[in-house]
């Protein structure tokens, strides 16, 4: 597929100004990294193809000057553009000396960032490696890829984030609803790239109580707590050299939380019950079907884990924002569910497939699932709506104040009701209301 944009590298102590920077940049339909420290954008330089350098000067321990002159000796090719609030000729001065190609000055505004950022990039040296970017066409698009499936837009972009990621070890937070598929892409990362030949390991945050998923995650000592009867490696450990899955991260208790930031900065891991520390070469992908941002808000999740964990983050599109992959994502079910159920493959109606096209899908893609594997295992050769579950169908919502009637208008109609459906036989109606015949031929000639 076509890789429409850029990979650019934000670099700022400064949560806040990564925000802004990411949301402007992934605006204009850039694929963004983001570095709070200068060693942080080191890794990623290293590891992936970056198009542009985007620094602020001033940070701690090491400063944006010496990130530049770095840069400028080992990427000579990369245009590398300056932001900072503390304008300065001199900082200019030593900016453009470093390898700086452009500077931007605090604050500025979306329009003046676009435009330096398209006039970097349209300025850039031409690099001595050149990558083939065949253009391909809608109908050559692949509809299966690492077990995602789908053409459309919103899932095409996902497996362009994929290509650009699979390679290095950022790590990558992914969001989506629950049942979009998050793991399945976290899957696809690890497998697709260079790593796949070391582990991956799945996480799932929220199903594991919250007193042992430290113990889980980090490994223990003998005897670091009741019921620790001999030393365990965690899952960190067991996933060294690979690719660990956190799902539900949102679900990390608080010391959990410290643990996992030391992990991603100092890249060690420490059992439960010991303080020496154990060096780990891991990526790690985080997920998510929380607003992790709102929880940082709220004080339950750190902010700085947050940004962590957020050096790329990955946007999982719902079953909603894709229903053009609706009928390939049908068709691989019915086909996976006809084989383990050693059935014909079911032929589903267009009127079924229209109601699909209608319908929310809050569960999203495993629901769709859900609802074909009901499907084959209650119906033989085809479907229609009749089979559909009655949720799926149209519903008339009631509009309006409710109309009201007498009691006495009520039990009339009642009566009427009950008397119909016993084919006007009084004695069946007068049991089937608890009355004698008697009150009920008073009812009827009042």
């Amino acid at each position: 597929m076509t890789l429409k944009r850029e990979n650019i590298l934000i670099v700022d102590d400064n949560y806040d100004m990564l925000e802004v920077l990411q949301r402007n940049l992934k605006a204009l339909d850039y694929h963004v990294y983001k570095a709070s420290s200068v060693q942080e954008a080191l890794d990623i330089l290293k590891l992936s193809a970056i198009d542009l350098l985007i620094t602020d000067i001033q940070m701690p321990e090491v400063n944006g000057i010496e990130l530049l002159k770095y840069a400028n000796e080992h990427y000579p090719f990369l245009p590398k553009l300056v932001i900072t609030g503390f304008p300065s000729v001199n900082s200019a001065v030593d900016a453009i000396q470093s390898g700086a190609t452009d500077y931007l000055v605090k604050p500025f505004t979306s329009k003046e960032l676009k435009n330096l950022v398209q006039k970097s990039l349209k300025n850039k040296k031409a690099s001595p490696i050149q990558f083939s970017k065949k253009k391909v066409e809608r109908s050559e698009t692949p509809s299966v890829y690492a077990g995602i499936i789908g053409k459309s837009t919103p899932i095409q972009k996902v497996i362009e984030s994929i290509e650009r990621v699979k390679n290095n070890r950022a790590t990558i937070l992914i969001q989506g609803e629950s049942g979009t598929g998050k793991e399945l892409i976290a899957r696809a990362i690890h497998y697709k790239g260079s790593f796949a030949g070391n582990p991956f390991i799945a996480v799932n945050c929220g199903a594991i109580p919250e007193n042992l998923l430290e113990s889980e995650l980090f490994g223990y000592e003998k005897g670091a707590f009741t019921g620790a009867n001999h030393t365990k490696e965690g899952f960190f450990q067991a996933a060294n050299s690979g690719t660990i899955f956190l799902d539900e991260i949102g679900a990390a208790s608080a010391s959990v939380q410290v643990r996992l930031l030391r992990v991603l900065q100092e890249k060690e891991v420490t059992k439960v019950g010991t303080t020496k520390p154990q060096k780990i070469q891991i990526r790690v992908i985080a997920a998510t079907n929380e607003d992790l941002y709102q929880q940082v808000k709220q004080g339950t999740f750190r902010e700085d884990l947050y940004y962590r964990l957020n050096v790329v983050d990955i946007d999982v599109p719902s079953l909603q924002q894709r229903k053009e992959d609706i009928p390939l994502l049908a068709q691989h079910f019915l086909t996976k569910y006809a084989k383990e159920y050693a059935k014909d493959k079911l032929k589903l109606s267009d009127r079924i497939y229209k109601v699909f096209q209608r319908y929310a899908w809050p569960g999203n893609i495993r629901e769709l699932e859900n609802c074909i594997q009901k499907l084959i295992i209650m119906n033989d050769d085809q479907a229609d709506l009749p089979q559909l579950p009655a949720h799926f169908k149209y519903k008339i919502e009631p509009t309006g104040e409710e109309q009201f009637m007498a009691l006495e208008q009520m039990e009339k109609q009642y009566i009427q009701k009950v008397l119909s459906s016993v084919n006007n036989n009084k004695t069946k109606a007068a049991e089937i209301l608890k009355i004698n015949r008697k009150t009920l031929r008073n009812k009827l000639e009042s």
